[in-house]
């Protein structure tokens, strides 16, 4: 049996960023009155894997203490033990997968964070970034508080504690009151299942429903695995209290805590982050990244012989792209999903195989060809220019890359982990032909905003105020960042680790 990683208390850091892919930071799920909770827990946070694959943490109440189980790593190396689950009893449950970009990862940053309250002991589990956490956590550490963790998730919990309102719903509400940026949270009491969701409605949160029990997840697909009924999107700014009653019933009392601002979802949840069965804010992102493919394929069409999607986030687009164009499709690029971060990252000599140690070329498909290369967006570059350089490797004729997303100028604050500005590709050159030449393609395209917009069945972004949070295409953030360092927009200086 895997024993849980031991909890260690070094000098706080911040991890240097790593990769050519963005990551979402994390996935929440909850559920309240069903005997088998924390089993439903477990299946949820599994599907919700995509959302952060660094730790995962459950915690159970069974009607007398709360009980928590928290690891580094995937989620099936540790909760598809029985042993594991039998130490989470109760029928109310709440977990977290976590992804950080900032801070140590270690296990005392991992989630839900509980604690023993005035009014009872509470968890708390987020997705997302607090753009004033670190401001808030200076003033509590100053004015006498002390933090066990790096989490800002620790920040909410020290607002409940000392909040004067009498419950624990009310000092939930009036601690995300204080709290700015982009999240969804779930919270467990003795009795309650809290879920809130941002005022800009920035992170997804989806309640539903199983054998009459409330659920709350941050995609649909963690309903699906389960057989849960979607019952709707948490609002923006909306807070859900979930009470178990002593006749057994359960009672759900919607509260707005916002301010009544338009919502404003993340629009990489369509280009990138929710898996592709998911239903976003009332859409498909499965047709949205289609769509994103056949608008692409509009804006920027080439003469070739193949679409070849780069795998696997770039294949709705490449299959739009290839309806849309006429010009047939294939796998040339075949992914090895068995290939995991633990075996990447050990030594450079491992990591100078770079790019074929997770995909390799399918020289048939490829060989003699004018290749339309489809990915879903570009960072850094660095790994555009690898895939092409295997893919002329592999005997294309030519290779046309293109982008199913805008270029990307700025850094995100909302719970995605970005470069500082000056390392991203659309800042490091002055024109798409400069970048081309970089990463070794014949001709390079990206996606319109408004190509995107209109992908996800929103409006021109022209023509109507921005419908989605789109600040690392436009610069146009939603909200204030106060803990922004003020000498550059691509640095973030928290300390904190990322909650997810």
């Amino acid at each position: 049996m895997k024993q849980p990683v031991s909890e260690t208390f070094a000098e706080d850091s911040v991890n240097e960023w790593d990769g050519d892919t963005l990551h979402e930071e994390c996935g929440v799920f909850g559920i309240l009155g069903h005997p088998e909770a924390a089993t439903l827990t477990a299946l949820g946070l599994h599907a919700l894997q995509h959302r952060g694959q660094e730790a995962a943490g459950i915690v159970s109440f069974d009607g007398l203490r709360f009980h928590s189980e928290r690891r580094m790593g995937l989620v099936g190396d540790h909760y598809t033990d029985p042993v594991t689950l039998a130490r989470l009893p109760g029928n109310i449950a709440i977990g977290h997968n976590r992804y950080s970009t900032t801070g140590e990862v270690a296990l005392r940053n991992v989630q839900p964070l509980f604690a023993e309250l005035e009014v009872g002991g509470i968890a708390v589990a987020h997705n997302g970034n607090f753009t004033n956490g670190l401001t808030l956590r200076r003033q509590l550490i100053a004015g006498g508080a002390i933090c066990q963790s790096t989490s800002d998730t620790e920040v909410v919990l020290h607002l409940i504690a000392r909040s004067r309102y009498s419950s624990t719903a009310d000092r939930f509400i009036d601690a995300i009151r204080q709290m700015e940026g982009g999240y969804s949270m779930l919270a467990v009491t003795r009795t309650k299942l809290i879920a809130a969701r941002d005022p800009t409605g920035i992170r997804p949160l989806v309640m539903g429903e199983l054998d009459g029990k409330p659920i709350f997840a941050s995609e649909t697909c963690a309903l699906d695995i389960i057989g849960a009924k979607f019952v709707r999107d948490v609002e923006n700014g909306e807070v859900i209290i979930c009470e178990i009653q002593p006749d057994g019933s359960i009672s759900i009392d919607a509260r707005k805590a916002g301010n009544g601002q338009p919502e404003r979802l993340c629009l990489f949840e369509y280009v990138y982050f929710a898996r592709p069965d998911s239903v976003v804010g009332g859409r498909s992102v499965y047709v949205a990244r289609k769509n994103m493919g056949i608008n692409l394929a509009k804006e920027a069409p080439v003469e070739a012989d193949v679409v070849v999607p780069v795998p696997d986030g770039g294949t709705p687009a490449a299959l739009g792209y290839a309806q849309e164009s006429g010009i047939p499709f294939e796998y040339g690029i075949i992914r090895n999903h068995y290939v995991g971060r633990t075996f990447i990252e050990p030594t450079q000599q491992i990591r100078a195989f770079g790019v074929k140690l997770k995909h390799s070329a399918n020289r048939a498909m490829i060989e003699g060809k004018r290749v339309v290369l489809v990915d879903d967006s570009v960072v850094r570059g660095t790994t555009s220019l690898k895939i092409v350089r295997m893919i002329r490797d592999a005997g294309a004729k030519e290779v046309h890359l293109r982008v199913a997303s805008p270029m990307i100028y700025y850094p995100d604050f909302y719970g995605i982990d970005t470069p500082d500005r000056d390392k991203l590709l659309a800042n490091q050159y002055d024109s798409l032909e400069a970048m081309c030449r970089y990463i070794g393609a014949d001709s390079l395209e990206f996606l319109s905003i408004n190509g995107l917009y209109r992908a996800v069945g929103g409006e021109d972004r022209n023509n109507a105020r921005p419908q989605f949070t789109d600040h690392y295409f436009t610069g146009d953030y939603p909200t204030r960042l106060l803990d922004k360092d003020g000498e550059t927009m691509g640095r973030k200086v928290s300390v904190l680790a990322s909650n997810g």
